[in-house]
Formats: structure tokens, sequence, C-alpha cells
């Protein structure tokens, strides 16, 4: 056993250092904290004694199910920054740090810069903004390639500051690549990014995966996917070791199958098209029974995002008399939410998705701000509060 010593994730060079301990030199496990200052004053940072594997814990907050804490080992957590690597080309460059070292997108920041031996620059503490982004990428070093990782809210920012300011245009194209990761992209924004010299990446993963496996839709070298009911399950040595203290729930994500290769049940819905890429439709336990047919409102969300005005919107299940349940739109204030016919809109973009007649849309709950988590990621228990709010229910 080995002690899990609380660190502020803001304090990035003190982070550094304990990663690279925990990561490298299989020291005293990491837990991430928010802020520059521990939490817990000056006395003992130790937060409890984990197994010897355990190098990282990420305490997660899922949009529809309660916290977590996930445990990394250190060889996961390598594996997963040598596949990056190797996605890239074998290429090492340096990294900016965009995210909270809180989350596994902003801890593998961290320690593929501990790989590959270089400094990340960090963009300034206060909240992401176009300007913070521009001056972290002034700080990289010209003779290396960049790169970064992004949630969509932040590329959106810079793709939106682009059309004005040249500098953040600049920086945007500047970058070998982005990684988008953390919830499906907008309908467009990559395209946008794109169109202005960037190029972004799309990824899969989750803090039990170290971070993202599957880019563009294909998995990293030495990932596995396969499809199980439905369900996506990914293989490779990124796994974590478990929930720190919950065996039950570790027993339930991670199974063996009959030739001992260990997997993680996603709980995400999905398939493998023609060409080897994985298609995520939705999550398993976002499904709603309307008149009987089951509908993934994960695919109605996708839908509705390729409409104007709601490429951010959210689709949450509200009850229904006579049908059990339907699916509301919640989305930020805009002209094109309060137009008359945009509720048809939306229900002839569910059609021409092949949809069934049970995923049209009722109604739009038009509020003055989504909903978020503290990752950037809808609320979506607290969208549904405001559906069924809204409706009455």
């Amino acid at each position: 056993m080995k002690p899990l010593i609380r660190v502020p994730a803001g304090d990035v060079p003190r982070m550094l250092a304990q990663l690279r301990e925990a990561v490298l030199l299989d020291g005293p496990a990491v837990l991430p904290v928010p802020g520059d200052e521990d939490p817990g004053g000056p006395g003992d940072p130790i937060e409890q004694f984990v197994d010897d594997a355990v190098a990282v814990v990420v305490e997660t907050s899922g949009s529809t199910d309660r916290p977590k804490r996930v445990a990394l080992s250190g060889a996961a957590l390598r594996a997963s920054a040598g596949a990056t690597s190797s996605w890239f080309g074998g290429v090492h460059g340096q990294w900016l740090l965009a995210l909270p070292a809180t989350y596994i997108a902003g801890v593998q920041v961290l320690v593929r810069s501990l790989v590959a031996g270089t400094e990340p620059s960090v963009v300034p503490a206060g909240g992401f903004t176009p300007d913070g982004f521009v001056a972290a990428a002034r700080e990289l070093d010209p003779d290396r390639p960049w790169f970064t990782s992004l949630v969509p809210v932040q590329l959106s920012r810079l793709v939106d500051a682009a059309s004005d300011e040249r500098s953040v245009r600049a920086a945007l194209g500047s970058f070998e690549r982005i990684l988008l990761g953390g919830q499906a992209a907008p309908a467009g924004l990559v395209e946008r990014a794109a169109g202005l010299g960037a190029r972004v990446h799309r990824t899969y993963g989750s803090s039990e995966t170290a971070g993202g496996c599957v880019y563009d839709g294909m998995a990293l070298p030495g990932v596995d996917v396969r499809i199980v009911d439905g369900e996506v399950r990914l293989a490779g040595r990124m796994l974590a070791e478990g929930y720190l203290d919950d065996p039950d729930r570790t027993a339930r994500a991670f199974v063996v199958d009959a030739d001992g290769t260990r997997w993680y049940r996603t709980g995400d819905l999905g398939s493998i098209g023609d060409d080897g890429r994985l298609r995520i439709s939705g999550r398993a336990d976002d499904v709603m029974i309307s008149g009987g047919v089951k509908v993934v409102l994960g695919e109605v969300e996708r839908a509705v995002h390729g409409v104007a005005g709601f490429g951010a919107a959210v689709v949450v299940a509200v009850p229904d008399a006579e049908w059990g349940e339907r699916a509301a739109v919640v989305v930020g204030a805009s002209d094109a939410a309060r137009e008359p016919g945009a509720l048809e809109g939306l229900r002839a973009a569910t059609d021409a998705a092949g949809l069934p007649p049970a995923g049209r849309p009722v109604r739009i709950v038009v509020v003055d701000e989504l909903p978020r988590l503290a990752s950037g990621k809808p609320d979506r228990v607290a969208a549904s509060a405001l559906a069924r709010s809204a409706a009455g229910d």
C-alpha cells in the first residue's frame, strides 16, 4: 500500500512534480483537487492509502450518475500517452494545457509532457478565453510541434473569435494536432475550425480508459473495440484498475472474457461501420420508451443539432399521458428557438434522420443558459427538471 495525496490541480509545477513521481517513478499516488491550494490546509495531505499499482485517482461527475473515483496505474497512463504519440507518427512535441488537471484530459496533457520530456504551456487561470489561449500559445517553442486538448465549448469560442481576431486564427492554425473530446461536438464546429486551418481530431474515451483511446472513430494502437448487445466495450493496457473503494461498481464496469481479455463496459450504444470506424449513438441508460418504441435520445439529439440555432441543444424525455414518454428539446435563448415553425423544423430533421415518429420532439424549452456541469458537459438531470417544470409535470 502507498499514500494517496491531494495535489492542487491549479498549481501546475507541483502537479507535474508529483505526477513525475507517481507515473514515472512509482511514488505516492496523486488525487488532483480543484484550485491552487490544498483545501485541507497545511495539514496532512494524505487522503488515504491505495494499492501499489495506483498512480492517479481522478474524481468524475457524470451527467446522469453519482460521482466516482477512477483509479489509474502508471502503466495505463504511460500506455495511453504512448498510443497517442504513435498515432501522431511517433512525434513528440510540446503541449498546451487548456483544461483543468482535475479531469483526465488535463492530467494526460501533463503525462504526455512528462513522457516527451517537454514543459507544457498553461492557459492563464481565471477561465478559458481566446486571449488567454493565444498568450499561452506564444509561450510554446516554435521549433517543436504543438499539441493541445480542448472541449467543444472552448473550440467554439476560439472559432467565433477567430473571425475577428487574426491572432486567434493564427494560433489555431499553428497546432500540429488539436484533440477534441469530453462530449459530442456541435454540428459543423470541426468543419468551421478546419476552414481556419485548425487540424482537429475528435476523441472518444473516458477516465476509465485513461482518456481518449479512439480518434476520429478509429482505435489507437493497442486498443480493441467491440460491440456487445449494442454496447461499446474497450480493451487495452490503458484501462483503469477500477473504482476506489467500490468493488461492486468495478465488477459491473470491468469484465473479463473467456480468453482472459479485460473489457470496460462504456455504457454507450454504438456500432462499427464497414470502414471500421466506431459510431456512438447515445447512452444505454438514455433510452426512452415512447408508445412501446425504444428511442435513443442521443440519436434524436444528433438530428436536432443539425438544425441551425440548435447545435448545443439537449434532448430529454418528459412524461406523456398517451405515449408514456416523449422527447423535449432544451435550448439556450436564441431567435431560432422562438421562430414560428421551429418545432416542425426539428420534427422534419428527426424524420430525415430515419428516426421513428416516437422520436419526434413534442416541445421546445427555451432557457437563458443551458445548465452545465463543472466539466462543461450538459447537466442532463438539471435539463430534464427544467423540461418537466415547463410542462407542469
